[in-house]
């Protein structure tokens, strides 16, 4: 009797982790960039957004996000470490063209009250011909930003000037996907480049 019930238990156990197995695996097979992921993401991140161009133009996200899209949220002032990141990411999106693959590289400003739409414009066009500078007003920039899951907090100014503290992660982001990768500021160009090239090569 009791080495019966302690088949039917084994039985019983041993179903319980081969159920277990194959919804994980069948979850892990259901994700396309299982193999390019670098980090996990607790909930939904992005989503839409309506922000002004560097033309003063209101666009939303599908209209912006065409193709994959390289984001990065800070501001035009920022006195170093902006100017380095974007800088990093215009890099990645060109060794990317070289390698036949197009990405939007995009620049949203998280400093409305001095990042005008023709500010951020030109400041994105410096940084890469093809770059999307996007501003708008105190509402719509904490809209997108709270989509991002992006921290920023300007600090008191002193005679008008100011500096912004903000997060610094770049966002990788499909048309039909929607956000699918985040990268630190440690990454590399070549790196980043490799990374975003693994999930494009999967669509």
């Amino acid at each position: 009797m009791n080495r019966t019930i302690a088949i039917t238990a084994a039985a019983a156990a041993a179903a319980l982790l081969l159920g277990t197995y194959l919804v994980t695996s069948g979850s892990k097979s259901d994700d396309k960039f299982a193999q390019c992921r670098s980090a996990a993401v607790a909930g939904e991140l992005g989503g839409p957004f309506e922000l002004v161009n560097g033309q003063g133009q209101t666009v939303t996200d599908k209209e912006v996000i065409t193709q994959p899209t390289l984001i990065y949220f800070g501001y035009t002032y920022c006195p170093d470490v902006c100017p380095l990141d974007v800088d990093r990411n215009a890099s990645a999106i060109e060794i990317l063209e070289e390698r036949g693959t197009l990405v939007t590289p995009v620049f949203i400003s998280i400093d409305p009250a001095r990042d005008t739409p023709e500010v951020v414009g030109e400041f994105a066009e410096v940084m890469h011909p093809r770059m999307i500078g996007l501003t708008g007003s105190e509402a719509q920039v904490k809209a997108a930003s709270t989509a991002y899951r992006t921290y920023y907090k300007a600090h008191e100014a002193v005679d008008d000037e100011y500096l912004v503290d903000h997060s610094t992660f770049s966002y990788l982001v499909m048309p039909e996907e929607g956000f699918v990768e985040y990268f630190r500021r440690e990454i590399t160009p070549e790196q980043m480049a490799d990374k975003i090239g693994c999930f494009v090569d999967q669509l």
